[in-house]
C-alpha cells in the first residue's frame, strides 16, 4: 500500500516538475520573443524616425527658408584680410592690452584691451552681422551682459519679465537687482494681456525668452514690443540664446536689444563662457559701450577668436540640432513610458501656431516629463552614456539635465510648481550625433527608469 503510494505520489511530482520546466521554459521563450521584438520595434522606429527626420528636413527647408546671406555673413562679416598688415585671411589673436599712442591722448585705433580690442571687434561684427544689429557688445559671461542692462536703469526703476526664464536670470532679478531697489515683476508673457496689466509708470524695462527656458513656451515678440512701447522710455531685451538668430531675430521684431549667452549655440563648442547685447538703437549702444568699458566684464581675446570660429559653422550646426532634435520629440511623444513632450515643432505644442509664424525653425531642446517622480528621472539621467548628465546647452554633443534640482534650483519651489518645472521634469540639449544613437541611448534609459 505504501509503495502505491510512493509511486502514486512520485509521478505526480515529477509530472508537476515536467510540467514546472515546461512552463519555465515557455516563459523563457516568451521573454526571448519579447526582448527580440522589442529590439526589433525600437529598430524599426528608429529607422522611420530617422527617415522622418529627413523628409522634416525637408519639408522645413521648404517651409522655412532661411535669412538670406546667412552663411555668407558667418564666414566673413568682420573678417577682411585687408584690415591686417600681413592680410592673415583668419583673424590673429591679439593678446596686447595696451596699444603705443602717436603722442598723449592720440591713438590709432585702439588704446587699452578693456575699452577694445582687435579680436573682440572682428567677433562683435560678426554677431552684430548674424541679428541684423548695428551694435554689439561682448561681455565675459551672459549675465554679466544681464549686470550690464541692469545697469542702464536707475534705482526705483521698475521690470516686467516673461516667468519662465534660465534660472540664473531669475535669480538675478529676485537676489541682485533687488539690492539695487529695482523691482521685477514675473508674468505669462505668452499672453500679452499680463505684460499690459503688469505695466507700471516706473516701468523701464520688458524682459522675455523665447523660446524660454526649460519649458520652450513661445511670446509674441511683436506684440510684446507693441505694449511696451506704448509707454515712453521703456526697452524690451529679448533674450535669443535657444533660438540664435539662424532662426530667430528679434531686431526685426520691434525688440530694442537681443541678448546672447554666446556659450551655448553661438559658440557651439561647450569650451567658452561669454554673452552678448546687440542693438540697433544709438543712445542704447552708447550706454553700454560705457558699461562695458566701465565696468569692464570683457572676454579674453583669445575667447573672441573661439566663439569667432564657432559662428563659422553655426548654420550647419543649427540644421542638425534642429533635424535631430525633431526627431527625438517624435519619438518621445510615442513612448509609453512618457507623460508629455514640449517641443515648438509638435503639432500638439500649445504655440506651434505662433512659433511657424515668429522663428525660421527650431534648435537642439527638448524637454519632457517623464512617468513616475524624482528618482525616475535621477534614474534615466544616471543611465544614459551618449547623452552626458551635466549643466548647459547648445554644444556639438548632446546633453541632459534635471532642471529642478539643476539649472533651475535657485527658483523657489512655489515659483517652479506654478510653472510645472516638477521633479518628473527632464531637459535634453540635443547634439550633431548620430540620430539612431542618440534614440538608442534614450530607450535604454527610459527602460531601465520606467518599469512596465
Amino acid at each position: 500500500m505504501f509503495a502505491k503510494t510512493a509511486s502514486t505520489f512520485g509521478a505526480a511530482a515529477a509530472s508537476a516538475f515536467s510540467q514546472t520546466k515546461q512552463q519555465a521554459t515557455v516563459h523563457a521563450i516568451v521573454r526571448e520573443i519579447s526582448t527580440k521584438q522589442r529590439q526589433t520595434c525600437v529598430r524599426h522606429l528608429r529607422t522611420a524616425l530617422s527617415t522622418s527626420a529627413t523628409r522634416q528636413q525637408q519639408d522645413m527647408d521648404a517651409e522655412f527658408e532661411p535669412f538670406p546671406h546667412f552663411a555668407t555673413s558667418a564666414v566673413h562679416a568682420g573678417q577682411e584680410p585687408e584690415q591686417w598688415n600681413s592680410r592673415a585671411v583668419i583673424p590673429p589673436i591679439s593678446m596686447s592690452t595696451t596699444f603705443k599712442q602717436f603722442e598723449p591722448a592720440k591713438f590709432a585705433q585702439f588704446e587699452y584691451g578693456r575699452s577694445g580690442n582687435p579680436s573682440r571687434q572682428v567677433t562683435e561684427t560678426c554677431i552684430a552681422s548674424l541679428e541684423k544689429g548695428e551694435q554689439c557688445y561682448l561681455f565675459s559671461s551672459g549675465l554679466a551682459a544681464t549686470t550690464a542692462v541692469t545697469q542702464m536703469l536707475n534705482a526705483g526703476d521698475h521690470i516686467v519679465a516673461m516667468n519662465d526664464l534660465y534660472g540664473g536670470t531669475n535669480r538675478f532679478f529676485r537676489k541682485i537687482a533687488s539690492k539695487a531697489n529695482l523691482e521685477a515683476s514675473l508674468v505669462d508673457a505668452t499672453n500679452v494681456e499680463n505684460v499690459k496689466a503688469a505695466m507700471k509708470p516706473n516701468t523701464k524695462l520688458v524682459w522675455i525668452e523665447t523660446p524660454t527656458n526649460p519649458l520652450l513656451r513661445i511670446v509674441d515678440i511683436s506684440a510684446v514690443c507693441e505694449v511696451a512701447h506704448q509707454q515712453p522710455g521703456v526697452f524690451v531685451v529679448v533674450d535669443n540664446t535657444f533660438a540664435t538668430p539662424y532662426f530667430q531675430r528679434p531686431l526685426e521684431m520691434g525688440a530694442d536689444i537681443v541678448l546672447h549667452s554666446l556659450t551655448k549655440y553661438m559658440n557651439g563648442h561647450s569650451d567658452v563662457v561669454m554673452g552678448a547685447l546687440i542693438t540697433n538703437d544709438n543712445s542704447l549702444a552708447e550706454q553700454i559701450k560705457f558699461i562695458q568699458f566701465a565696468s569692464g566684464a570683457v572676454p579674453s581675446p583669445f575667447d573672441c577668436f573661439l566663439v569667432n570660429r564657432g559662428l563659422k559653422t553655426l548654420h550647419l550646426r543649427m540644421r542638425e540640432h534642429q533635424k535631430n532634435a525633431l526627431a527625438v520629440a517624435k519619438y518621445l511623444e510615442n513612448n509609453s513610458r512618457v507623460v508629455k513632450v514640449l517641443h515648438p515643432g509638435l503639432p500638439s505644442h500649445p504655440f506651434y501656431e505662433r512659433a511657424k509664424k515668429q522663428m525660421k525653425g527650431y534648435s537642439g531642446m527638448v524637454t519632457f516629463y517623464i512617468k513616475g517622480g524624482l528618482q525616475e528621472a535621477k534614474t534615466f539621467l544616471s543611465n544614459m552614456q551618449v547623452f552626458t548628465l551635466a549643466e548647459s546647452l547648445g554644444g556639438f554633443e548632446s546633453l541632459a539635465e534635471h532642471p529642478a534640482t539643476m539649472t533651475h534650483a535657485s527658483v523657489p519651489k512655489e515659483e517652479r510648481d506654478a510653472l510645472e518645472i516638477t521633479d518628473n521634469l527632464i531637459r535634453l540639449s540635443v547634439g550633431i550625433e548620430d540620430l539612431d544613437d542618440l534614440i538608442d541611448d534614450i530607450e535604454k534609459a527610459l527602460v531601465k527608469a520606467v518599469k512596465q
